[in-house]
């Protein structure tokens, strides 16, 4: 079976077509600036990566232009031959705990929610109606973002504000990243041959921690938006709400103004002054001082989730896993990060972890023998987890 597995952004469309079961990728690319006056995309064709510009007026057209490329490079004969698509959603709100295929209802529902992701949903919804317009016989399959996450029990994902809050207006935990989380359990599952215990850290320009018991979510750091948890590339994580106010009037400035600054110019881009790790970790071997004080604090945050879930797994942890483009390859980050963990009879090893790039094909344990939970870096891949929960879909029915 040929099938498509898509992730569209209010202005960009990632896109990997597999067989499957095989998990084959016979095609990947992505389409950015869609809705400006010129845009651009990549597609891949055997060992050519081949790049043109093009008017992107809307995701319609983006997917026009995408699969007149899948036929003209002869990747497809006949856009028949695509038996599903699977689409990436944000936000699934409290309706939906797992993936499902897309019906009319389900659109609905989805955009009935869109105000709990208004830059995400409706994109994603615009991908889908593209995708049923030019392939109509494909089945369409929902992956949510937050759908892994909607195991946690209501202690855990209520907040204490008023109960009418969650009722009129579903003001609750959500969780994020939960496409990635869930791949992450699922390898390591296969990796112990059990159910296991675990704390995932998806440490990425956006950043989340789960906590997992016996395969399935009871915490995760982000909430109501991917805003909460810990410090990020240039979200703030976790704040006092009265600092919103405060600033407002101080700086003289509306809410929209400081949202924008508690979303793109705060975290690691707010104390340092840049948010890319890879300036980041340069700048600290530097001993920049600004950078060095980012460091500490970005670490002290994610310490503190690993902690608070240690306590939460009642100590049982089999494994501590990194992942995602910092975790996956910022071997400073970790450092940082385990040895804070010494109290927990976490113990590093050094030339392992400076070693282990996944980028540069190499994951693994990075923990010593004797340390009392082993620490992975694993590679995470969203796409792939759309593709086997489409395809499980699919087959079901």
């Amino acid at each position: 079976m040929k099938l498509l597995s898509v992730n569209a952004g209010s202005s960009s469309l990632k896109f990997r077509l597999y067989e499957m079961p095989a998990e084959k990728v016979l095609t990947k690319g992505n389409f950015e600036r869609i809705g400006e006056e010129m845009g651009d995309y990549t597609i891949r064709v055997g060992d050519e990566k081949i790049h043109k510009s093009a008017h992107l007026q809307n995701h319609d057209i983006a997917v026009q232009i995408l699969l007149e490329e899948l036929i003209s490079n002869n990747i497809v004969k006949s856009l028949d031959e695509i038996e599903a698509v699977g689409h990436r959603i944000v936000h699934g709100g409290n309706k939906y705990s797992k993936s499902v295929v897309i019906t009319e209802r389900v659109l609905q529902e989805i955009e009935s929610i869109s105000d709990l992701a208004p830059l995400h949903n409706p994109a994603a919804l615009h991908g889908v109606k593209a995708f049923k317009e030019n392939i109509p016989n494909a089945k369409m399959v929902a992956c949510f973002d937050t759908a892994f996450h909607q195991t946690m029990d209501e202690t855990t994902y209520l907040y204490p504000v008023p109960y009418e809050w969650y009722i009129k207006y579903d003001v609750r935990k959500y969780g994020f990243h939960g496409l990635s989380h869930k791949f992450i359990t699922e390898k390591v599952a296969s990796l112990l041959a059990k159910a296991p215990n675990l704390i995932i850290c998806h440490i990425g320009n956006g950043a989340s921690i789960s906590a997992i018991k016996e395969g399935i979510c009871i915490d995760t750091s982000m909430g109501f938006t991917p805003n909460a948890g810990i410090m990020m590339g240039t979200r703030s994580g976790d704040i006092d709400y009265s600092i919103i106010s405060y600033i407002m009037k101080k700086a003289e400035r509306n809410l929209e103004w400081v949202d924008q600054k508690l979303n793109k110019a705060s975290g690691l881009q707010g104390i340092a002054g840049m948010s890319d790790l890879r300036d980041i970790d340069r700048a600290y071997d530097a001993n920049e001082q600004k950078v060095v004080l980012a460091i500490d604090m970005y670490t002290n945050k994610i310490v503190d989730y690993i902690a608070r879930y240690f306590m939460k797994l009642e100590g049982v942890v089999d494994a501590i896993c990194f992942t995602a483009g910092g975790g996956e390859n910022d071997d400073i980050i970790r450092r940082e990060v385990v040895k804070k963990l010494k109290p927990l009879g976490v113990i590093l090893d050094d030339e392992k972890n400076k070693n282990t790039i996944v980028r540069k094909g190499v994951e693994g344990i990075i923990s010593k023998n004797g340390s009392k939970i082993p620490v992975y870096v694993l590679a995470t891949d969203e796409e792939l987890m759309i593709a086997r929960d489409t395809y499980a879909i699919i087959e079901e029915k």
